[in-house]
């Protein structure tokens, strides 16, 4: 007991040390209705991505500010060589929480190839990806992904190679897209790797990547699918917390399964399902609330057993479909047109599992040749130092995201 409560505060500490992995997945969004004289722009941004740019989200975001501004002179279309000039100040939008939205108008007076190119937030974040989606001007709506790479898309050649299906983002690309995805989603590879820790057969590890996959996936369909929007907020924040759940479970494991744990877990998370009664924070008192009879029954559940491998792969699916609603964020925002969806869908979704099995088979022979090797020393360490180190993140991006 002592040593699961020892790596907890080890644990704690290190969440504070970390302030720089508050950031998720950096993305933006645009829409463009092209017309015979120019286009109509609308662009959707992060609040937090602003952060990166020392842009204040409460002073700096009105129509024509200095968010408005920036945007208009970083995301342009262009006619042959010659960029298309804004008519008009960009005007702010109606967004939803946590969003900024803009829309102007540009006019192009010279002719040739039409463009979009994108430098938005590429000077501070290179992996930034900008979704640039195309309507109007005689084709069907079409989107690609726009990367450092890869910062501009012609769009009249695009559309003589084939039209609008032609034009988007192919099936290869949205698997590359899912590939990036989870290799950049730092929080969701912790859970994965959360899980492995304490994975002591490949047939454990086939059982947990199993629920884990089966139950994003049913989610991230959900999700993409229009059926299912829960609060991305809210979402992002019980990620962090099913890291440091699973983390501080692995670590009452190793330390002996006493009280200290669980009854941390259970009566913390009641403590912050209180604050949220009075409206502090991102996800609301019942989730909370209900998070904390879950999580005293789990760890009630899991001292009866000898063998936990089966509950910890129910507590997988269950996580797992948390995650899937973190996955379906950038393809939700996306609003893609029906005919666009399964294509976009089934490569996301097939990247993310590429991305996350290859994770897997480089990271748990490593653990298990640990294990195997030293199995009084280096192995519980490495478990037990891991799991620290997991549950502090978990913490950090829970709090940080349930509070910030």
């Amino acid at each position: 007991m002592k040593r699961a409560a020892a790596l907890l505060a080890f644990g704690a500490a290190i969440a504070g040390a970390v302030p720089a992995v508050a950031h998720t997945r950096s993305v933006s969004y645009s829409s463009w209705k092209l017309d015979a004289s120019g286009a109509t722009v609308s662009v959707r941004i992060p609040l937090l991505e602003l952060s990166r740019l020392a842009f204040d989200p409460d002073f700096d975001v009105g129509s024509g500010g200095p968010v408005a501004e920036y945007l208009a002179t970083h995301l342009t279309l262009r006619a042959g060589d010659t960029p298309c000039a804004a008519t008009g100040t960009p005007t702010a939008a109606p967004a939803a929480r946590g969003w900024a939205h803009f829309r102007w108008r540009v006019a192009c007076e010279a002719s040739g190839p039409r463009a979009v190119e994108s430098a938005v937030l590429l000077d501070v974040a290179p992996s930034h990806l900008h979704f640039a989606r195309v309507a109007g001007d005689g084709a069907g709506a079409r989107e690609r992904v726009l990367t450092e790479a890869e910062p501009g898309w012609t769009l009249d050649a695009a559309r003589e190679a084939g039209g609008s299906g032609g034009a988007g983002t192919t099936l290869a690309g949205y698997i590359a897209l899912g590939t990036r995805h989870i290799a950049s989603g730092f929080d969701h590879l912790a859970f994965v790797l959360a899980l492995l820790l304490l994975a002591g057969s490949v047939r454990e590890v086939a059982g947990l990547v199993t629920a884990f996959t089966i139950a994003h996936s049913v989610t991230l369909g959900l999700a993409v699918l229009g059926l299912v929007r829960p609060d991305g907020a809210a979402v992002e924040a019980l990620i962090g917390y099913s890291i440091a759940l699973v983390a501080a479970e692995n670590a009452w494991l190793l330390g002996g399964r006493g009280i200290a744990v669980p009854a941390a877990v259970a009566l913390g998370t009641a403590g912050l399902a209180l604050f949220a009664a009075f409206g502090t924070g991102a996800v609301g008192p019942l989730v909370l609330g209900g998070l904390a009879v879950f999580a005293g029954c789990h760890f009630a559940l899991l001292g009866r057993v000898a063998r936990p491998a089966r509950l910890r792969a129910a507590v997988a699916f269950v996580f797992g479909l948390v995650h899937g609603f973190g996955f379906a964020g950038v393809l939700a925002e996306m609003e893609l047109p029906t005919g666009r969806l399964v294509p976009a869908l089934f490569g996301f979704n097939l990247g993310v599992e590429l991305g996350q099995l290859a994770v897997v088979a480089l990271v748990w022979p490593a653990l298990a040749a640990i294990a195997r090797t030293s199995p009084r020393r280096w192995g519980p360490l490495v478990a037990e130092a891991g799991s620290a180190a997991i549950c502090g993140l978990g913490l950090f991006w829970f709090l940080t995201r349930a509070l910030g």
